[in-house]
């Protein structure tokens, strides 16, 4: 346990600091430890963050899964301080290198509690309540990620740095998830696009992966939380100065600047 206290420590100085973490002294000997010391890190930043407050679900689509080389879905916290109304205005400052995802975020309704598990795709969409088209903002944190390792990438939240969220749309209002479009827009020039079939095959495929994930380790999913689902598109890695704007055909528009 020292090992995991220790890793968990010095991830959330790096973080508070705003300075790229090198390789752990004694990183997490797999993706089971990382998991153990994500939640050791999500203890000791509860008193700058905020309560945990969902969840993002990263790798899950082809594309995300060639780029990270990471075969299969992570998944990291999302705390109250960094999730953010469409239209806020951040500074680049307060991130490492901040970068973007175009997503369908979550909403949930009612519990998935980990003694009802295995959750399937048809149950979890049960229990969501409304939709929102979202920006995740992510933080390449490091002095090179592609030497890290997915056990510290996940122990780090797999690159979470918050959201933010366009209004919500009922669950009674939204169109078949697999086939939104998704488009990124910088500058004003689309950059990039997917579909919500690109977040394993239904963006509740990724929300079942994540309740079972919980639930294995005892965990459960609650009312009122909120899960990033997964990117439509590669990560686009921001300037100071850069207007994003993600646009998800009958989800609607959410859009930030970065100062």
């Amino acid at each position: 346990m020292d090992n995991i206290l220790e890793a968990a420590k010095a991830i959330a100085l790096a973080r508070r600091n705003h300075a790229p973490l090198a390789a752990l002294e004694v990183p997490p000997a797999d993706e089971a430890e990382g998991y153990q010391v994500q939640r050791a890190l999500h203890d000791l930043l509860l008193p700058h963050a905020g309560p945990l407050v969902g969840y993002k679900i990263g790798c899950t689509s082809q594309v995300m899964q060639d780029y990270i080389g990471i075969p299969h879905p992570c998944g990291g916290g999302v705390f109250q301080k960094g999730v953010h109304d469409s239209g806020v205005k951040l500074a680049t400052s307060k991130y490492v290198r901040v970068g973007v995802e175009c997503e369908i975020a979550v909403r949930l309704q009612r519990d998935l509690a980990a003694g009802e598990a295995p959750f399937t795709a048809e149950w979890v969409g049960e229990a969501v309540e409304a939709y929102h088209p979202a920006i995740e903002i992510v933080d390449d944190r490091y002095v090179k990620w592609e030497t890290m390792g997915a056990p510290t990438l996940i122990a780090d939240d797999f690159f979470a740095a918050g959201c933010v969220l366009g209004p919500s749309v009922p669950r009674s209002s939204v169109p078949d998830l697999a086939a939104v479009k998704g488009r990124a827009i910088v500058n004003g020039e689309e950059v990039s696009h997917g579909t919500g079939a690109d977040v394993l095959g239904h963006p509740h495929n990724a929300l079942a992966w994540l309740a079972n994930h919980l639930a294995a380790d005892g965990k459960s999913l609650h009312a009122g939380q909120l899960v990033l689902t997964g990117s439509l598109v590669k990560t686009l890695w921001l300037k100071a100065g850069d207007k994003v704007r993600m646009e998800l055909d009958g989800l609607g528009v959410v859009e930030a600047k970065f100062t």
